[in-house]
């Protein structure tokens, strides 16, 4: 009978034991808030593909992807912590340690800057050299990094810092005001804005040029995954497959660029598949520069030094930021 109570406690203890390991499981995953800087697109495809594959689920990660605002906004957002990643840019990540904050780019999605100016193309104008733009205006978001590197990057070519002048708007009437020619030239980004506009020129039967920064001397960082140091210093291992699942789904964008689109297109029904594409190859023609030397994310050192230098120059910053405060490898090694 004693042998029998024994056997019948064991039993009981056991189950408990399994139901206790079984809840454990089930609340394992941990809770990650993940801002994509704008609206979900392109550039931010990667995290989007990660979600819809469940490869954060199946990272112990519980994701909660969420549009944004503006690359300075969505930094500022992280550092204060109502997120635990972004897409954030290095002039915001900049700006924001150069005020105290503690953010950090712990991989790389855009491995060289994205941003172009455009304009509607039209007979006899071609643009040779950036003086072709001199006196005309350029529209960029109120918040844009635009205001303060344009300055900078003309200087850098020999040019007076107003050449281009410089219009603050609304990010959401950039394209019209452009093809209203209430605008000579806006700002434009790949993976991004660039294919919108260039969908809404063919649209009005027009067509859309495009001058690179990175044609004309301007050899810097883009946008990649921003998180805090105190973050990284209290959930390492949270960043760790986060960073990873975030690359797996880069790599299927990658591999396979129609099934990422659908992927994505099937979680947001309301973007338009064309634009999605464009928006896809550009990205994912900028997400590695080096593919045979380092794995996806890979934040190259002495372009981060030279991101630093001119964004020192641009923003007067006099050494409050040095290049090893932007940005970390140990996740993408």
């Amino acid at each position: 009978m004693l042998e029998r109570l024994s056997a019948l406690a064991r039993g009981l203890v056991f189950a408990a034991g399994l139901g206790a390991g079984m809840l454990s499981a089930a609340h394992a995953a941990d809770a990650v808030r993940v801002n994509l800087a704008w609206l979900p697109q392109g550039s931010t495809g990667g995290i989007l593909v990660a979600q819809a594959k469940g490869y954060y689920k199946a990272a112990g990660l519980d994701v909660t992807v969420m549009r944004g605002y503006g690359g300075q906004r969505t930094v500022n957002e992280v550092d204060a912590g109502l997120f635990e990643f972004g897409y954030g840019d290095p002039v915001s990540v900049t700006l924001n340690r150069a005020h105290g904050g503690h953010t950090v780019m712990v991989g790389a999605i855009n491995t060289r800057w994205p941003g172009a100016i455009c304009y509607v193309e039209r007979p006899g104008f071609k643009v040779t050299s950036l003086k072709d733009l001199t006196g005309m205006t350029l529209g960029g978001g109120g918040a844009s990094a635009v205001q303060n590197i344009v300055p900078a990057w003309l200087k850098q070519n020999g040019m007076a810092p107003d050449a281009i002048k410089l219009v603050r708007l609304d990010p959401a009437v950039i394209n019209t005001a452009l093809l209203q020619k209430r605008i000579d030239l806006s700002e434009c980004w790949e993976g991004a804005s660039l294919a919108v506009q260039e969908a809404f020129a063919q649209r009005a039967g027009q067509k859309l040029g495009k001058v690179f920064y990175r044609d004309f001397g301007l050899d810097m960082m883009g946008s990649g995954i921003v998180t805090t140091d105190r973050y990284i210093a209290q959930h390492p291992d949270v960043v760790k497959r986060f960073v990873e699942a975030t690359y797996r789904g880069y790599a299927f964008m990658r591999d396979q660029p129609k099934a990422a689109a659908d992927a994505i297109v099937a979680q947001q029904p309301l973007l338009d598949r064309a634009i999605l594409q464009q928006q896809i190859a550009e990205t994912n023609s900028l997400i590695s520069d080096e593919p045979d030397k380092h794995k996806l994310g890979w934040l190259r050192p002495e372009r981060i030094n030279g991101t630093i230098d001119f964004l020192s120059r641009a923003f007067d910053l006099r050494g409050k930021v040095k290049p090893a405060d932007l940005y970390t490898n140990r996740f993408v090694e």
